[in-house]
């Protein structure tokens, strides 16, 4: 169990002509070196990113975003790219990147917008919660499925075993 959460204030805009990978891998970094860790703390700092291509996609942060982005994903395959930083007590950085391919359903109108009216993607990634409604619209994913969640748990808890960090 965490000693304490926080949010930390970076901007999150893409740099000009970032590719999807280093963005998310920079926004873990960023993250992670944004909250100031007190003696012997260990900090986790994440990023999901939800990648059309080359494309970036924001988060959904209006009903009118979201919907512009499911029908961007709607019968095609995605990357949902999940980055993690860990800081040990002694400073050192370590990172893992985890890259999931996720296919949705062709969406029919009304689909998308019985999923949009159930409120459940908005401030998310790609604006869907694949823990949730979503799963159902989804053909298939190849890869972390925790890591489209948001945390890849196989690759945080490796990265908390080599920060010395008791596990059991």
């Amino acid at each position: 169990m965490p000693d304490r959460i926080e949010s930390p204030d970076i901007d999150e805009s893409p740099l000009k002509g970032e590719l999807p990978r280093a963005y998310a891998l920079r926004l873990a970094q960023a993250k992670a070196q944004a909250v100031a860790r007190r003696e012997g703390e260990v900090v986790i700092a994440g990023d999901t990113t939800v990648a059309a291509g080359r494309r970036i996609l924001p988060p959904a942060d209006t009903i009118e975003v979201q919907r512009s982005l499911l029908k961007i994903l709607s019968g095609r395959r995605h990357d949902c790219i999940s980055a993690v930083c860990v800081i040990d007590a002694a400073g050192t950085v370590r990172t893992r990147m985890v890259e999931t391919v996720v296919a949705f359903k062709r969406l029919t109108d009304d689909e998308l917008d019985a999923y949009i009216a159930s409120g459940e993607g908005l401030g998310k990634a790609g604006g869907y919660a694949i823990q949730g409604r979503a799963e159902a619209l989804i053909r298939f994913v190849a890869g972390s499925h925790s890591g489209v969640v948001g945390l890849p748990l196989f690759e945080t808890r490796a990265l908390l075993k080599a920060a010395g960090f008791p596990l059991g």
